[in-house]
């Protein structure tokens, strides 16, 4: 493997980790109803045989800032989707119209705000645990190349930077996005 291969995979494996994280900061929800609140919620239908996620078997819309629609393509499914965000553990409870089912978004309580922050410093401290691993195998395998007399001691020390400076890069990127989520958690 050449120096040039390894920088690329290792700015790659980096931005995935970055992204995951930057997805996981999107699944926590500040109180204002969006589809992806309930949309991958498995909903197991009997005569389907198979448990499979909300948005494949419904309309998930948001008419005001405060609700979520839910309009399943087959009324049969209507009362498992019922049961599914009841049971889903995300305080949530749907009502029944006709052929929808309504979705109140609850205020999010000070505690709760506080719970998701931590949530989120979780996630923001796994995505950068996945880049100092990234880091320390991208190490490992430049000293492989320093032992096998492909590298001189100098290209391996600036290599070696070059890959701490991706590091903090990415590292910077989550920490912004913590702050963002932060502020965004706890504005009320």
């Amino acid at each position: 493997m050449d120096y040039e291969t390894l920088i690329l995979e290792t700015q790659e494996l980096m931005e995935k980790a970055l992204k995951h994280t930057l997805h996981e900061f999107a699944n926590i929800h500040t109180g204002k109803a969006t589809p992806a609140m309930l949309e991958n919620i498995p909903v197991y239908v009997e005569s389907y045989g198979t448990a499979m996620p909300i948005r494949e078997m419904a309309a998930v819309s948001t008419p005001d800032s405060r609700t979520i629609q839910i309009q399943p393509w087959d009324r049969n499914t209507l009362k498992p989707i019922e049961k599914a965000i009841q049971t889903a553990g995300i305080g949530m409870n749907p009502v029944v119209r006709g052929n929808l089912l309504i979705v109140p978004v609850p205020e999010l309580s000070g505690d709760r705000r506080k719970e998701l922050v931590k949530i989120a410093s979780g996630h923001a401290e796994d995505g950068r645990v996945s880049i100092r691993q990234v880091r320390q195998q991208a190490m490992d395998k430049l000293k492989k190349m320093k032992s096998d007399g492909h590298c001189s001691e100098d290209d391996i020390k600036r290599y070696e930077k070059e890959v701490q400076t991706e590091t903090d890069r990415h590292i910077e990127q989550i920490n912004t996005a913590l702050k963002a989520k932060e502020v965004d958690l706890l504005k009320v």
